[in-house]
């Protein structure tokens, strides 16, 4: 069976030690994507498509900035639209020769897939806790209040989910580090929702993704290793506000009816806390 034509959006913030170890390991790829786009949200640019003359590369300099999620959006937009496979990911991955195969072959093993993804290999070679379940309020506060205390409770376990065993299945949300994303798919859903700067526009894509009435699956026998964030280490503090705002923003749109307003004023309260706690001391 032929595997359909791909393309590749990467989304870089001050990336420019990421761009020829992800660039050389694509280029090592046995499937070759039709295209690939670098949106690059950094203040000056990075990366310029003549250094790497090889490959069918745009490069979209967006230096104010408008999150992940809106410059993935743009990127999808630049390609083709006879692309039907588009892949999303940061500049910090990188592939293995089967990567790209391995997951393209998986894209009908269930009916209204949507959205797939690998396994995540850590830069120590364990397996990242990629696909998970949707944060609801109970699976949520039980893993945002134990997981560094008890690191094995029921809650974190069942959200972060099983890693075990090579076979495709469904889960609630994939990580967004690397989608293969159906493009029609996408499209319906009007793809990330751009209110989210960063951290939690995946969560929420493979939410509306499942509402929407096709699957998020992840796919263990295709790998890509990922180093992590390469853009966010020297900001920590405000990392960790930006995590504990777009948390906001997700749980109040999952819990959006207006008798559910104590339920928000309540899980704000807890998040703006521990938001607080978190950053004590940091600069």
């Amino acid at each position: 069976m032929s595997l359909p034509t791909c393309a590749i959006v990467v989304v870089g913030y001050e990336s420019t030690s990421e761009w020829p170890g992800f660039f050389e390991s694509l280029q090592g790829s046995e499937t070759h994507p039709a295209a690939i786009v670098v949106v690059d949200n950094s203040p000056v640019l990075s990366l310029t498509a003549d250094q790497w003359p090889s490959l069918p590369l745009t490069v979209i300099h967006a230096p104010g900035n408008k999150g992940y999620g809106a410059a993935a959006n743009r990127g999808v937009s630049h390609v083709s639209p006879e692309v039907s496979w588009v892949i999303v990911c940061n500049p910090d991955v990188r592939f293995f020769p089967d990567t790209l195969e391995a997951l393209l072959s998986q894209r009908d093993v269930f009916p209204g897939t949507g959205v797939l993804g690998p396994r995540i290999l850590t830069a120590s070679g364990d397996t990242y806790p990629s696909a998970r379940a949707i944060p609801g309020i109970r699976i949520g506060i039980g893993h945002a209040l134990l997981s560094k205390l008890w690191p094995t409770n029921p809650w974190t376990k069942q959200y972060l989910g099983d890693y075990e065993g090579r076979e495709p299945r469904s889960v609630g949300w994939l990580s967004g580090a690397f989608l293969l994303l159906e493009r029609e798919v996408f499209r319906a859903i009007s793809g990330f929702d751009e209110d989210f700067f960063m951290f939690f526009e995946d969560v929420d894509l493979g939410r509306r993704i499942k509402q929407a009435g096709y699957r998020n699956v992840y796919v263990p026998a295709s790998q890509v290793s990922h180093s992590g964030a390469h853009a966010t280490a020297s900001h920590e503090k405000k990392m960790l506000l930006a995590h504990h705002h777009s948390a906001e923003i997700f749980l109040n749109k999952l819990y959006p009816r207006p008798l559910q307003w104590p339920l928000r004023a309540l899980l704000t309260l807890g998040l703006r806390l521990r938001a607080w706690l978190q950053t004590r001391g940091l600069s």
